[in-house]
């Protein structure tokens, strides 16, 4: 079940504010269905099995999902919280959590997507409250608008992923050089 879900932003609420890519030009929702919402609750690894969704559950999904990117971009930017935005996650953040059980060979977490909701929620609350507010960047990819946790030495991170965006806008720079050099060469 592959449903090209990255996890590239370093932080579960990052990566779930994420599954709306592009925002800026051809805006891909990754919430098109609700198996969709279902797979990425399982692959992002909060939940090992989430009750089968319904359509009324991916509207909430991705109304949670733009107040944390809301959010995230006004503390990012250190700008007011909407009180909209502010109020739909600390909503959701109020209800029961996917809650792991421990069990004869392990532990498993089986939830409901509102508990699942609850859960990433929870983490943006963390993520907004605690000491990683000044490690968000935004992608230096200008058609990517993922924020991420920079914990790279020196904090010099450029791109969400290397695979998603560094090593396409690398290839890109590299290719107008040459281009460049070429032309002043015969020129």
């Amino acid at each position: 079940m592959n449903h090209e879900h990255a996890f590239v932003c370093g932080h579960p609420a990052l990566d779930f504010a994420a599954t709306l890519r592009a925002r800026r030009t051809v805006r891909h929702e990754m919430f098109s269905a609700p198996d969709r919402l279902d797979a990425w609750f399982v692959e992002s690894g909060l939940v090992d099995s989430v009750t089968p969704g319904d359509d009324d559950d991916v509207e909430r999904a991705k109304a949670l999902r733009e107040a944390i990117y809301d959010l995230v971009t006004a503390r990012r930017l250190e700008r007011e919280y909407d009180e909209e935005a502010l109020s739909l996650v600390n909503d959701a953040a109020r209800k029961p959590p996917a809650t792991p059980q421990l069990t004869r060979t392990g532990r498993r977490t089986e939830a409901s997507a509102e508990q699942a909701l609850s859960t990433v929620a929870r983490y943006a609350v963390e993520l907004l409250s605690g000491p990683d507010v000044p490690l968000m960047k935004e992608c230096e990819n200008p058609e990517c608008t993922r924020i991420y946790v920079d914990r790279s030495r020196g904090t010099r991170r450029q791109w969400c992923g290397m695979e998603s965006c560094g090593n396409r806008f690398k290839a890109a720079a590299y290719r107008a050089r040459k281009k460049s050099a070429q032309a002043t060469a015969s020129g």
